[in-house]
């Protein structure tokens, strides 16, 4: 069961319908539909106000002002604030319940402009010369198709034109499951850090703890595909089981209720287009790419791709013979920015990255540069690339220093990430 989310291609499409173009947006779902993805960056701040929704977003958004990192084998607690990275003011976010973002989002780019229509399943897209032909199915059956010149796709982790152009690319590097649902009364950090998301190591990958505005809390834990295939009983028991491997999560949730009953599980294998755009079409958010969920960063990735897709697509309609140039750039630009990301999370469970992380240190700025990329905030130039620089050139040095546990931990971490299993999208494997 795919639900991909509305967040990227309602961005794009009310920018595109701000230009005052003809856009035509297609939503498989109805709204509101569950999403997961609850957690944004202060870079998100800039995007919402360009987009004019920041003050929607704020009604609906718990205040998150930083991240609580928890050892996997002991008491020791680390809480860092956005506000210790480069520019000071960038120093809160939110997390969100997607379901309302998205729904948020979707009818805002309605508003725009944009010809809104839910429940369209895109079935295929048939490219010619003057442009494409996009195959939907509604919900009651019935086929429509309608003419464009130019196709977006925001599918998420159905990925429909990569899979159609045959372009998707499994990650070597990191594959990783999820096992994830919501909790009423969990206890919660006090005071200005409730809406702190707290990452937790344990043995087999990593827990998120999320708290939402409405009293709800979403926890998951992000584990190696091996961890997930050992499960010899019902999913939620399995869990339950998972999340007692941490004790201040056990702590937490003890007498929490589990909304819904239910619990969910999905693959978050690791995968990228051989190529995000053509002359008639761009890939953007998870449709182009996906990676591990580690820091948040999904939904700044996708809707800054949104923003520069936007003056792509202009491009490709208004200035053809720019259209080169320009994919060339958002090519690099939709594989630099995950790239930023992807070096931590290959390690996150690497012992030395996680000493970094609890004994965080200011030498060379490197805390500082590490806060700003964590509040998606890359625009200082030489000053912030030299300082995580340093905080790769320190990694190194600590992983040499303690070779033994290095070497185990790659291994680890070699063997893991060959363990795939099939290519898929998102999908719900079981709720018991």
């Amino acid at each position: 069961m795919s639900r991909p989310s509305s967040t990227i291609p309602s961005t794009i499409a009310a920018l595109l319908a701000r230009q005052g173009r003809q856009v035509v947006l297609l939503e498989k779902a109805q709204h509101p539909r569950f999403h997961i993805g609850e957690s944004l960056l202060p870079g998100n701040r800039r995007l919402f106000e360009a987009l004019g929704v920041q003050d929607e977003v704020d009604r609906i958004g718990m205040p998150k002002y930083g991240i609580e990192f928890v050892a996997p084998d002991g008491p020791l607690r680390t809480v860092v604030n956005f506000g210790e990275g480069w520019d000071p003011a960038l120093d809160r976010a939110w997390q969100v319940r997607r379901s309302e973002l998205d729904e948020l989002l979707f009818r805002h780019a309605a508003r725009q402009g944009a010809q809104t229509l839910e429940g369209a399943c895109v079935t295929g897209i048939d490219f010619d010369a003057e442009g494409a032909t996009v195959h939907a199915r509604l919900d009651d059956g019935a086929p429509r198709r309608w003419r464009a010149r130019f196709v977006v796709d925001a599918s998420g982790r159905d990925t429909l034109l990569a899979r159609q152009l045959d372009s998707k690319r499994r990650n070597p590097k990191h594959a990783s499951t999820a096992l994830f649902a919501h909790f009423r009364q969990a206890r919660r950090l006090e005071g200005r850090n409730e809406g702190h998301i707290s990452i937790c190591w344990f043995e087999h990958g990593w827990f998120w703890f999320i708290p939402l505005a409405d009293g709800t809390t979403s926890v998951g834990a992000v584990c190696w595909p091996y961890y997930l295939k050992q499960r010899d009983k019902p999913l939620k028991d399995f869990f339950f089981e998972t999340l007692a491997m941490c004790p201040e999560l056990s702590d937490r949730l003890r007498g929490a209720e589990l909304v819904d009953d239910t619990v969910h599980a999905t693959g978050n294998f690791s995968y990228e287009s051989t190529h995000a755009a053509g002359e008639r079409y761009l890939m953007i958010g998870d449709a182009f790419g996906f990676i591990d969920p580690m820091f948040s960063s999904g939904v700044y990735l996708a809707m800054q791709g949104a923003f520069d897709g936007a003056d792509y697509v202009a491009t490709a309609l208004d200035r053809p013979a720019a259209l080169p140039a320009a994919r060339r750039a958002i090519d690099r630009r939709f594989r630099d920015g995950p790239a930023a990301y992807s070096w931590f999370i290959y390690r996150v469970t690497n012992p030395t990255i996680r000493d970094m992380f609890l004994h965080p240190k200011n030498v060379f700025r490197i805390k500082q540069g590490l806060m700003s990329l964590l509040a998606a905030d890359m625009r200082h130039g030489l000053g912030q690339r030299l300082a995580l620089a340093m905080f790769r050139v320190v990694y190194y040095a600590i992983s040499i220093g303690h070779w033994r546990r290095t070497l185990a931990g790659w291994r680890r971490h070699r063997e893991a990430a060959r363990d795939h299993g099939p290519l898929r999208g998102e999908t719900v494997l079981r709720t018991e």
